[in-house]
Order: structure tokens, then C-alpha cells, then sequence
């Protein structure tokens, strides 16, 4: 292989990975994420609501739907539906 073509070949091969990055650039596992992560990245989130996700997480198990968000004290439907955009579900098996 040339060296024009090893070049290209890494270049294609770190758009993919940057892609994959951007794909969820912005959003929040609510399931894995700190609160510090989690109050950063949801809108009408502080500290204190972050810190209850994280609480009803480790008391419940990880959320099977962002609408269970309503079920932590302090965070309503409003509050879900304006983030739900940012919210990602991982790890919940």
C-alpha cells in the first residue's frame, strides 16, 4: 500500500470515529452519569435534583424510561420533556 493511501485509509477511519463521538456529544446516560455529569448536562437540573437521579438510581435500579424521571422528588414532566433530546438510557438491562 502507498503511502497516499494509508493516509487516506487513517483519515477515513478517524471521521468514523469522530462521527460516532458527535453522535452523542450533548446527551447524558442517566444511568451511568455522575450527578456533577448529569446537572452539566440537563437543563433546570442543579446539583441537589442530579444528586436525587443518582439517589433513586442507586435505591431503584437504572431507569427503564425517561418518563420514570417523574417518579425522583423535585423533577416533573416539564422537566423531563425539555430534556428528553439530551437523555440517552444505557445500561438498563
Amino acid at each position: 500500500m502507498n503511502r497516499f493511501a494509508m493516509i487516506l485509509k487513517s483519515f477515513v477511519l478517524s471521521l468514523a470515529f469522530v462521527g460516532a463521538a458527535f453522535a452523542t456529544a450533548g446527551k447524558v446516560d442517566i444511568n451511568t452519569a455522575d450527578a456533577a455529569t448529569i446537572a452539566a448536562a440537563l437543563n433546570g437540573v442543579g446539583p441537589a435534583k442530579a444528586e436525587a437521579i443518582v439517589a433513586y438510581r442507586t435505591e431503584h435500579g437504572p431507569f427503564k424510561s425517561i418518563d420514570q424521571l417523574v417518579e425522583v422528588r423535585g423533577i416533573g414532566l416539564a422537566t423531563v420533556d425539555k430534556n428528553r433530546e439530551l437523555i440517552v438510557l444505557g445500561g438498563a438491562k
